[in-house]
């Protein structure tokens, strides 16, 4: 049977799936199925070898089921609805941002890098939009953030070119932009080598091209590395466009576990 739907993926877009059909997608490093059946739905994932030329979302809806070779996770339908959609959340740690080449920022000066990360995927089912589970599309590296190895946090590293110019960051429907300003108050120059993205406590937004945006966050430096200040903007940067918000922060500044990894902003 020929496919219903060949149409990119987009966010927040109910597809609509009779029993016995599969979604499939291919989108970042990660290829899904979505089934829906009689009395539950099934989900597939598989890893894709990391390619830094893919940029569009792949996706259509067939009778064809996943071969045997990946693991199906399988969920009782919550109610009678066949749509499905996908939204994207940002990660739940703090995202440690490496540039490929440190950058130094003069004594007294600031500027502003575009940082790009990859976010998560939620699948929703039903009329209830039930959500049946959440997974990184790209499975995140880990560091560990701290004075000593008891003193510390577990964060996500993602290397980044840290863009100077928001027109030189690559396009694709799975990465967020986020501005980030980084002041340097200091009598010495500030070089940036890596620094600590708090993406738990940045809403998500989407704008009318498709393109994925976060608030700017501000970094300001005084006197000492460590004790750097950061703030997250109540409002999108002019940049972003007419946005609609897709996903709410996981969580407040007030928690102690996020507050402890921003202390160390510059790691």
């Amino acid at each position: 049977m020929e496919d219903v739907s060949a149409t990119p993926g987009q966010w927040n877009q109910p597809y609509p799936l009779a029993s016995g059909q599969t979604q499939q997608h291919e989108l970042s490093e990660t290829r899904l199925w979505v089934t829906l059946l009689d009395h539950e739905w099934q989900v597939c994932r598989q890893a894709l070898v990391s390619d830094t030329s893919r940029t569009d979302w792949k996706q259509n809806i067939s009778f064809v089921a996943p071969g045997s070779d990946v693991t199906i996770q399988r969920f009782i339908r919550p109610d009678p609805g066949n749509d499905v959609l996908y939204l994207p959340a940002l990660a739940d740690r703090p995202t440690m941002i490496r540039p490929f080449q440190p950058l130094t920022i003069p004594a007294g000066r600031e500027c502003t890098i575009y940082v790009a990360t990859t976010v998560w995927l939620r699948v929703l089912v039903g009329n209830t939009r039930s959500q049946l589970m959440e997974m990184p599309l790209v499975e995140p590296s880990m560091t560990w953030v701290g004075r000593s190895t008891m003193d510390g946090d577990l964060c996500y590293t993602a290397p980044t070119v840290a863009r100077l110019v928001l027109e030189a960051v690559p396009r694709r429907p799975w990465r967020a932009i986020t501005p980030v300003r980084i002041c340097n108050r200091r009598p010495e120059p500030l070089m940036l080598e890596r620094f600590s993205l708090p993406t738990p406590m940045l809403p998500l937004y989407r704008n009318d091209a498709g393109s994925l945006w976060t608030p700017k966050v501000t970094v300001v430096c005084e006197t000492d590395i460590s004790a750097a200040r950061l703030r997250v903007s109540r409002s999108l940067p002019a940049e972003a466009g007419n946005c609609e918000m897709l996903a709410a922060p996981r969580m407040g500044s007030q928690r102690v576990s996020l507050t402890r990894a921003l202390d160390r902003i510059f790691g």
